[in-house]
């Protein structure tokens, strides 16, 4: 199976992550990811990395993480927030 089979679009995406495609796209837009592919007509396209990356999102933002600490933990390159606290 090629990469280009296992990208999904955004609602796909959305729905693989449990969440709704407004929540995705407001992720996109505030910088918390960015689409794994955009195609020449701007369809938007995710890999299970980016998947993954949403469920996270929404698992620290559920626990009382603001989505802008949630950022901010991405821009300084923190993943293992093993013993964070909010």
């Amino acid at each position: 199976m090629s990469q280009k089979s296992k990208l999904v679009p955004i609602g796909e995406a959305a729905k693989k992550a449990g969440i709704s495609r407004q929540s995705l796209q407001y992720y996109i837009m505030v910088g918390l990811l960015e689409p794994t592919e955009v195609t020449p007509t701007g369809r938007r396209l995710f890999d299970q990395k980016n998947i993954e990356r949403i469920k996270l999102i929404k698992k620290l933002n559920d626990s009382g993480y603001p989505l802008r600490a949630i950022r901010e933990l991405f821009l300084q390159g923190r993943t293992d927030l093993k013993g964070t606290e909010p």
